[in-house]
C-alpha cells in the first residue's frame, strides 16, 4: 500500500512538473517571438523562474526544448543564451520547410488510395484561389486567407501519413519566418506582389492535381518551388528597405 502510493505521488509530481514545462515553454517563445529576450542576451533562470512562477526544474527542461528547436545557444560551461538569425538562416530555413513539405507531397501521391482523401485538400485549394482573384481582398477575406491557407499545408501532411515528417515540419515552422504564413500579410498589403500572390494560390491547385495522378516527383518540385515564394517575397522586403519589424520573430534576424 506505501509503495502504491509513493507511486501515485510520483506520478503526480511528474504530471505537474510536465505542465509546468509545457507552459514555460509557450511562455518563452512567446517571448523570444516578441522580441522581449534578445539575441545575444544570457538567460538568468532564477529571476525568469519567478517572472513566470514556476519552479528551476521545468524552467530549465523548458529551455532545453527551445535550443534544441534552435532559438537557445546552450553554453559550454551550463546556461543558455538567445540566438540571432541572419537572413541566410531564414532563407535556409524556408529551403528545409519546402524539402520537407515536397517529401510530404510525394509520398501522399504514392500512398493516395481512395481520390476522396484528397477532396478537402481540392475544395481549399479552388477556395484560396477565388479568393486572390477578387480585385481586392477584404480584412475578412485576407484573414480566412491565412485560415485555409494552414488548413492546405495541414491537409498535405495528413495525406503524407508520416509523424515524422509533420515533427520535423512543426519544428522547422517554429523558427522565424520559416512558416508558409509568415509573408502573407506583406503580400496583401504589397500591390506590387499581386502576381506572385497569386501564383501562389495557383501553386496549391497544381499541387493537388500532381498528388490526384499520382506523379510523386512532379508534387514534390511543385511544393519545393512553392515554398521558394516566401524567399522571393523577403528579397524584395529587404530591396526595398520595407520595415518587417512587425512580423513574429523579426527582433531575433540580423537584417
Amino acid at each position: 500500500m506505501q509503495n502504491l502510493s509513493i507511486e501515485k505521488a510520483a506520478s503526480g509530481w511528474k504530471s505537474r512538473s510536465s505542465s509546468q514545462t509545457e507552459r514555460a515553454t509557450l511562455a518563452l517563445r512567446e517571448m523570444l517571438v516578441q522580441g522581449q529576450l534578445r539575441p545575444g542576451e544570457k538567460i538568468r533562470e532564477v529571476p525568469l523562474a519567478e517572472q513566470l512562477n514556476i519552479s528551476r526544474i521545468p524552467l530549465h527542461l523548458a529551455l532545453e526544448r527551445l535550443a534544441s528547436e534552435g532559438f537557445l545557444e546552450a553554453l559550454p560551461k551550463r546556461g543558455f543564451r538567445v540566438q540571432s538569425f541572419s537572413t541566410e538562416d531564414i532563407y535556409d530555413s524556408i529551403e528545409v520547410r519546402g524539402a520537407l513539405e515536397g517529401i510530404a507531397a510525394r509520398l501522399g501521391a504514392e500512398k493516395l488510395k481512395d481520390p476522396a482523401a484528397l477532396e478537402h485538400m481540392r475544395i481549399v485549394a479552388e477556395e484560396i484561389l477565388e479568393l486572390v482573384r477578387e480585385p481586392r481582398l477584404t480584412m475578412d477575406g485576407f484573414t480566412h486567407y491565412i485560415e485555409l491557407n494552414a488548413q492546405f499545408h495541414s491537409d498535405l501532411l495528413d495525406l503524407a501519413g508520416s509523424w515524422m515528417i509533420r515533427r520535423a515540419i512543426e519544428r522547422i515552422c517554429c523558427l522565424p519566418f520559416a512558416s508558409p504564413s509568415a509573408f502573407l500579410k506583406r503580400q496583401y498589403v504589397s500591390l506590387d506582389l499581386r502576381e506572385l500572390f497569386l501564383l501562389s494560390a495557383d501553386q496549391h491547385c497544381c499541387i493537388v492535381e500532381a498528388i490526384a495522378s499520382h506523379e510523386g516527383a512532379r508534387a514534390e518540385a511543385i511544393t519545393r518551388e512553392h515554398a521558394r515564394v516566401a524567399r522571393r517575397n523577403l528579397e524584395d522586403a529587404l530591396r526595398n528597405r520595407e520595415p518587417v519589424e512587425d512580423l513574429a520573430g523579426a527582433r531575433l534576424v540580423s537584417m
